[in-house]
């Protein structure tokens, strides 16, 4: 599975990227605008919401849980300094997808219990789309924890994240993530709607064997 990330720092519009993501078959965005403001984003909200609807795709929104649910997206993602995700469960209700940030096999540990629908293991490599960044995890470290998960029989969905590149996602895939998350290589590309084929093209081969298992 492909997750596509917003970006603030390419020239493109948020809304223009989500609209050619979807154009290229994303089905899953995640909107993340740290520093704007609730009617910034409740305005792309509001004016991507019908391609949204239109092609069938999950909208979850980066942090702000009570204007998810105001905005009626589908979930959240939350970082480690973010709200609690019980708390965010108990606001949004049980329908909704709740993801989180882990950085090591601790904070898997800490979520492993709650009510949560995906890990966001990163980050991957070097990135400038977010700042305070923890420690790079690299292919090894992705691996490890999803071996450790593996081994401790923690079923929740992983996905990773972080400066992720096309050339990445079979090893990835292979180190045993359930999906990726990307921003910048499909934000920044010259063409986003090609750019988010060729993603979900790699990813193709992987989403038939996961779907089977």
């Amino acid at each position: 599975m492909l997750q596509f990330i917003t970006n603030t720092e390419c020239g493109v519009p948020v809304a223009d990227q989500v609209k050619a993501v979807l154009e290229g078959g994303g089905r899953w965005i995640q909107i993340r605008m740290k520093d704007a403001s609730d009617e910034e984003i409740s305005k792309v909200v509001g004016e991507i919401m019908p391609a949204c609807l239109e092609k069938q795709a999950f909208l979850i929104l980066n942090d702000r849980v009570e204007l998810a649910k105001t905005l009626d997206v589908g979930g959240v993602h939350l970082g480690k300094k973010d709200m609690l995700p019980s708390q965010a469960r108990l606001i949004l209700g049980p329908a909704a997808v709740i993801g989180v940030t882990a950085n090591t096999f601790d904070d898997i540990r800490a979520v492993r219990s709650l009510d949560i629908d995906y890990i966001g293991m990163g980050p991957f490599r070097d990135t400038t789309t977010k700042k305070d960044l923890a420690p790079v995890l690299g292919l090894d470290g992705i691996k490890a924890l999803c071996d450790e998960m593996q081994k401790e029989e923690i079923n929740i969905a992983h996905v990773a994240v972080g400066g992720i590149r096309l050339e990445d996602v079979e090893p990835l895939m292979k180190a045993g993530v359930n999906g990726i998350a990307v921003s910048g290589a499909i934000a920044n590309a010259p063409d986003i709607k090609k750019a988010t084929e060729d993603f979900l093209k790699a990813l193709a081969p992987f989403e038939t064997e996961k779907g089977e298992a």
